[in-house]
């Protein structure tokens, strides 16, 4: 089956985002069950539990879902690079009563090893983030029965998996929470709209597009399928779900927080992302381009992380969220997909009325 027919398919032509750290494989089963697609966040899955996870994951639901790797680059620092990054986060653990982490014996899980992994496993649907596969990778996850489907920032990069053989594209633009995929241009050079993402890819590829970034409702759902895309991914929408491995100190953050209160990092993970700004964005935003790239700057704040979390301490957090985060809502993950579902058939039912209105007027 082709991921056009896939996603044409699916009852609900919603997609979990895979978001490490938020979600797991409950939230994804969840979703999946009622009717739209589940994704399993796997960049911090061990390679040798990745076929597990995956068989899990079949013999919970029947429903399609998705596997999603992070193509972390391997990383190497010298002594020194850890030295100058680690004395400039010193102040931030010793606030939090937090001793300073020895040098990593590793920053991430091989990419490579866990490829090999999620080609064995064989998901329904194999995502992937931060680069592009080769024509090779992508051709042994079609002979293991995967479709495979490429995360862009910018037409150039949807261009590019278009050209690896990637059966569908995810459109993610500028508004969408945490990490940005680009990877063949800077932040700025690849910070698109979703709007005028979707659209642009839709008119440079002829391949199925998953919109993503800043659909919190099925308003929004139903503006993604109006455009042209197959279907619409929502992360940020489900921070506040029943399955959601967010923590209490997040959870409070997000409702907390005013209107408009995101903003592009690197400080966190040296790799853009969106979230709640906080004082540790603030104050680190002078100097967030001299931090070690991802994944070693991300490895040298876990720690850091982990402890204010566990002090009840927004402020040195990575709150992930996206731009429209204050329209999150609690509830079952389920539950949540069927609403917005309703709520996307009742916005496009709306709209058809109001063009039937314009037609029919003098």
């Amino acid at each position: 089956m082709s991921l056009a027919a896939l996603l044409d398919r699916l009852p609900i032509p919603i997609l979990q985002a895979p978001m490490a750290g938020a979600s797991a494989e409950a939230m994804a089963i969840a979703v999946s069950r009622a009717g739209a697609m589940g994704s399993l966040a796997a960049a911090a899955v061990a390679p040798g539990d990745i076929v597990a996870a995956v068989e899990a994951m079949r013999a919970a639901t029947e429903a399609p879902f998705a596997v999603n790797l992070l193509m972390a680059p391997a990383a190497a620092p010298a002594p020194t690079v850890i030295d100058v990054a680690l004395a400039r986060l010193a102040p931030w653990y010793a606030e939090l009563g937090a001793p300073l982490p020895a040098f990593p014996n590793r920053f991430t899980h091989d990419f490579d090893a866990q490829l090999r992994a999620l080609i064995r496993a064989a998901p329904p649907v194999a995502s992937f983030s931060f680069s592009v596969l080769t024509r090779d990778q992508v051709d042994a996850l079609h002979g293991a029965g995967s479709l495979v489907v490429g995360t862009a920032n910018t037409v150039a990069e949807a261009l590019a998996w278009a050209e690896a053989g990637a059966d569908g594209i995810c459109a993610q633009g500028f508004e969408a929470g945490g990490h940005h995929a680009y990877f063949l241009e800077d932040i700025e050079a690849s910070s698109v709209g979703t709007l005028a993402l979707v659209a642009t890819v839709l008119a440079a590829v002829d391949l199925p597009v998953i919109a993503a970034g800043g659909i919190m409702d099925g308003r929004g759902v139903a503006a993604a399928l109006a455009l042209g895309a197959s279907a619409a991914q929502m992360g940020s929408a489900f921070l506040l779900a029943d399955q959601a491995t967010v923590g209490p100190t997040w959870r409070q953050a997000i409702m907390d927080a005013p209107q408009d209160a995101t903003r592009l990092t690197r400080a966190f993970s040296g790799r853009y992302a969106r979230g709640i700004e906080n004082r540790f964005i603030r104050e680190m935003r002078a100097v967030q381009d001299e931090v070690p790239a991802y994944p070693v700057q991300n490895r040298l704040t876990q720690a850091l992380r982990a402890a204010a979390d566990q002090a009840g301490d927004p402020q040195t957090m990575s709150l992930w969220a996206g731009q429209a985060v204050k329209l999150a809502r609690p509830g079952a993950a389920e539950d949540l997909v069927r609403l917005w579902w309703t709520q996307a058939q009742a916005a496009t039912l709306a709209l058809a009325q109001r063009m039937e209105r314009g037609v029919s007027d003098p």
